[in-house]
């Protein structure tokens, strides 16, 4: 084979491989991250009710969305088992509802958490992943997203600075928010 041959044979794999790595850019960008120019996520509480058992007066409660097929959820793993290493000892309960009808588990990492089969009012949640927090009185604190943006960590996570306050005495009252982000639908339907 002759090496101006070789050479636009290369230029054409080149080109396969970037027109794919773009397809499937763009293919999950249209599939899991919304838009930021259009489509905010609300997540608004008003319907959120802790089950019977861990209502009323106790520790603060964490409760974790989630639904396994969701790539989103991948990117906040390391963040909750950072928040669950921090926030465990000072006396915050972590629970996950999984979204109902999928399938899957929790890495080991989270094995902290406990499962809860249902929660009164989760059937209208927006989006996953999400979070609601109830404070030691049991009055909902916050429910949303864990951050804005594509990825979550410490460095941009709405978390932190509530579970600082909540576990300070200081009240938080933020149970409606709006943001952009990974989401994954949590009823099924494309939002």
């Amino acid at each position: 084979m002759s090496s101006r041959r070789k050479s636009l044979l290369t230029w054409l794999i080149a080109a396969l491989c970037l027109g794919a790595l773009l397809a499937t850019y763009w293919w999950y960008e249209n599939r899991f991250i919304r838009p930021f120019s259009h489509q905010p996520q609300l997540f608004s509480g008003d319907h959120l009710m802790l089950p019977a058992q861990l209502a009323g007066p106790g520790k603060i409660r964490l409760v974790h969305f989630w639904d396994p097929a969701c790539p989103c959820n991948v990117g906040n793993q390391q963040h909750l088992a950072e928040l669950i290493q921090r926030f465990g000892p000072q006396g915050v309960e972590f629970f996950a509802v999984q979204k109902p009808g999928s399938r899957g588990h929790l890495p080991d990492t989270l094995s902290a958490m406990r499962a809860l089969d249902s929660l009164p009012g989760a059937e209208q949640l927006p989006a996953s992943p999400a979070v609601a927090i109830w404070d030691a009185q049991g009055k909902l604190a916050y429910f949303g997203p864990y951050s804005e943006g594509a990825v979550c960590t410490s460095g941009n996570s709405f978390i932190e600075p509530i579970l600082d306050a909540l576990v300070g005495g200081r009240p938080v009252n933020a149970t409606h928010t709006l943001a952009v982000g990974c989401y994954c639908p949590w009823d099924g339907a494309k939002h």
